[in-house]
């Protein structure tokens, strides 16, 4: 009888083992920004305001995580309206083409304390390249209503020729105007669906 009585007590429990938990992205809290150098003596800023993501996982340190993530090109926002016109024209984006910029993991690997390489696919302009971020986990937390929200930083370097944004006009010196390696950081929360 004592037997059953503990079983009885430990399903509710043991049944939430191993489940997969859905998390969705907080956007309200998240940012997808990225840099590059311009006439090899700065940096120039932007972002992208219209993104989704989210993310499956079954275990607690979230080395299982399956991760979509998505980016309306369209939202481009360098602070500059001509220059979003030039990033989203064929030069670039070809985002009426293209509007969308896909990722999907295929590996989230533990390398330290709180600290994961995530490998995936990413698609820019219809081309798709296994890509790697350095991602670092901020942690995790519940508010007020009884919510879960967990935090992560994402930094990556990408050749933007390997996907077709060709644009390479020369400064007098024979540099590119725009650098074909582009620095990428997402700064995102998620929080755990019921």
């Amino acid at each position: 009888m004592k037997q059953l009585l503990l079983l009885l007590f430990l399903c509710p429990w043991l049944t939430t083992l191993g489940q997969t938990a859905s998390w969705k992205l907080d956007r309200v809290h998240s940012s997808v920004k990225f840099s590059v150098v311009h006439m090899l003596i700065s940096e120039v800023e932007g972002k992208f305001t219209s993104f989704e993501g989210t993310i499956k996982s079954a275990k607690p340190d979230f080395t299982d995580a399956a991760i979509d993530f998505s980016v309306d090109v369209m939202s481009i926002d360098t602070d500059d309206d001509n220059r979003d016109k030039h990033l989203k024209s064929s030069d670039f984006f070809n985002a009426d083409d293209y509007p969308r910029m896909i990722f999907k993991s295929t590996k989230f690997t533990k390398t330290g304390d709180d600290k994961y390489t995530l490998e995936g696919d990413l698609t820019i302009r219809g081309i798709t390249k296994r890509t790697t971020f350095n991602v670092t986990l901020g942690g995790q937390t519940t508010d007020n209503q009884g919510k879960v929200h967990a935090g992560f930083k994402a930094n990556t370097y990408i050749n933007r020729f390997d996907y077709n944004l060709k644009w390479d006009k020369k400064t007098e010196t024979g540099g590119l105007v725009v650098d074909k390696m582009v620095n990428v950081t997402l700064n995102l929360e998620f929080i755990r669906q019921k």
